[in-house]
């Protein structure tokens, strides 16, 4: 019977262990599949990888450029489809480099930091071409990666409240495009709408290379503030799919970790609206007042703590105006261009 005890105990044990091993690719991230996003097995892969700190200390060499096809061209830039490498995952990205005479050390760059899309209907080559458009067309090279997962690009979408991937995939697309032809890599500027904002904060407090930022309409709250977004709008039903599952697993987190009130040292650590210090990079930040998909306060507080930290920064909000900034977009990009000529074009 002693034995018959043992041998179960002992069976039990392995399998435990076995449900809560990660499984792991050549490039030692966690694999991670829709059937398993909401379990807690994958939760300490994912939460570590979350710490500012941790993703301050992170290399991101990114890759050459590799040019997959020549696209139709714009008003007065030619337009490419292209790929790079982010993690050993290979991620698409549309680029695009002005016609005429190249300044002496190259073209400025802005990298652009697309927001949420169901990434299965995201396209590297059509979506945001309103905005990319204006800064494509006023002497820029334009650098839009599309995250892991979205359209065709390789791996898993994760999202950036939950998982470092897609900030990952950001920094190797800067630190890719500083090394092409025809840059000025002392002249690159970040752009971020709506989640891409997240990443291009992230980004700031992990360096301190780009010369200008500018984040429209950005998912910019401290966490106490996400966690009351994500509650509402899965309350009032406004999230599916890819976004519902990231709601999945920001519920987890706040479960095993607490709140950010009764557990303030792990949610201060991956909330980069903590480590404002860390920012040396003019920002520009734009808003619609009419915007009913992200709070118009996380903006509005990002910017009255940017001020208080003495960070060069400016604040327009669009009155009537909705979450692409519609129908005031033109007028917007034309105050990006005109703030990123200030900086990147002295």
């Amino acid at each position: 019977m002693f034995l018959i005890i043992v041998l179960l105990i002992g069976g039990y044990s392995f399998l435990a262990f076995s449900k809560h091993t990660v499984v792991k690719s050549s490039s030692q991230h966690a694999v991670i599949s829709k059937t398993t996003l909401s379990k807690s097995t994958i939760l300490p892969k994912i939460i570590s990888s979350l710490s500012i700190i941790a993703m301050r200390k992170k290399s991101y060499p990114g890759s050459k450029i590799t040019v997959d096809q020549t696209l139709a061209n714009g008003s007065n830039y030619a337009r490419y489809l292209v790929t790079y490498d982010s993690d050993g995952l290979k991620i698409n990205a549309l680029l695009t480099v002005p016609f005429g005479i190249k300044p002496k050390n190259g073209w400025p760059v802005i990298l652009f930091n697309h927001g949420y899309i169901p990434p299965a209907t995201y396209s590297t080559v059509t979506s945001y071409n309103i905005m990319i458009d204006p800064l494509a067309s006023s002497g820029y090279i334009v650098f839009a990666p599309d995250y892991r997962g979205n359209d065709n690009s390789q791996g898993v979408p994760m999202q950036p409240y939950i998982s470092s991937d897609y900030i990952t995939d950001s920094m190797n697309a800067y630190s890719s495009i500083k090394e092409y032809k025809d840059v000025d890599p002392k002249d690159i500027g970040v752009f971020g709408h709506s989640m891409g904002g997240n990443i291009t904060l992230h980004e700031l407090v992990i360096t301190h290379d780009f010369k200008a930022a500018e984040i429209m309409a950005g998912v910019v709250g401290d966490e106490t503030s996400l966690l009351s977004w994500w509650n509402h709008r899965f309350v009032t039903k406004s999230i599916e799919g890819n976004d519902l599952d990231t709601y999945n697993i920001v519920i987890q987190m706040e479960k095993e970790n607490g709140t950010p009130g009764s557990n303030p040292n792990y949610w201060n650590d991956i909330d980069p609206t903590k480590y404002l210090t860390f920012i040396t990079t003019p920002i520009q930040i734009q808003v619609g007042s009419a915007d009913n998909e992200v709070p118009v306060d996380f903006s509005s507080t990002l910017y009255a703590s940017l001020q208080k930290e003495g960070i060069i920064s400016n604040y327009h909000v669009f009155q009537g105006a909705d979450h692409n900034l519609s129908p005031d977009t033109a007028e917007a990009m034309a105050d990006t261009v005109s703030f990123f000529n200030t900086y990147l074009k002295k």
